[in-house]
């Protein structure tokens, strides 16, 4: 599957688009990164989207540089503010999909860690049919999420960077509201629990101290519970 530039307001940035073998059109899906940046664990992401039937574009939201300080900085910082340059990048990926003849006309978006964060942001502002949120912080002003598409969403309650409850939080503003949901936390895994590091053995207990292993058992249930949902909303 490729790497391409698309067009941004602040002009082509890198992405990879991963493209079904099956025959389309196919429901769309914009895959935005962790902080570690557009990396081989995101990409093989973005080819299980697109093995289960989605056209995808995950964006390198640092524009194709190394994940610099200054620029990790920045993209955080416009996560918690809900505005900024990544916001043009990510609507520029959904506009990017909907102008393929492939796409169905239904875009969903998913994130993982930051990524999940930016993805519960824009879960409210329209153009997405459902969202895929893990680990992600909600945003501060959580009632928005009233107005949000449908959302399934994975947490660790062994999470050291998202605090105790979010996924509780999430799951009680989105029924009061009746907004379609899946909301899951995990008893025995932390944060980043689908995310596949590919850390030497030697750095490995790193892993445990942060509580970021690894746990296949548990990401393969929440791959399940997202295709489950994606079909139920994107189809």
């Amino acid at each position: 599957m490729p790497l391409i530039t698309f067009p941004t307001p602040s002009g082509p940035i890198p992405g990879y688009l991963a493209v079904p073998e099956s025959s389309g059109p196919w429901p769309a899906v914009v895959v935005i990164q962790d902080v570690r940046g557009l990396t081989a664990d995101i990409r093989s992401s973005a080819d299980r989207f697109a093995a289960d039937g989605h056209l995808v574009l995950a964006p390198d939201l640092y524009g194709g540089h190394s994940p610099k300080v200054t620029c990790v900085a920045k993209t955080i910082r416009s996560h918690f503010t809900g505005t900024g340059p990544a916001y043009d990048d990510i609507e520029a990926a959904r506009a990017y999909l909907l102008a393929d003849q492939r796409c169905s006309g239904k875009v969903g978006i998913a994130g993982f860690c930051m990524g999940g964060g930016f993805a519960l942001v824009v879960a409210s502002r329209g153009g997405y049919s459902a969202v895929a949120a893990m680990y992600g912080l909600a945003p501060d002003d959580i009632e928005a999420l009233e107005q949000s598409c449908p959302i399934v969403a994975s947490y660790g309650a062994k999470d050291l960077i998202v605090k105790t409850g979010a996924a509780q939080q999430l799951e009680a503003v989105l029924t009061r509201a009746g907004v379609p949901h899946d909301v899951k936390e995990y008893p025995q895994v932390g944060h980043a629990f689908m995310n596949d590091f590919g850390l030497p053995i030697a750095l490995r207990p790193v892993e445990t101290i942060a509580r970021m292993e690894f746990s296949e058992l548990e990401a393969e249930d929440s791959w399940s519970r997202i295709f489950a949902f994606f079909k139920d909303h994107l189809t």
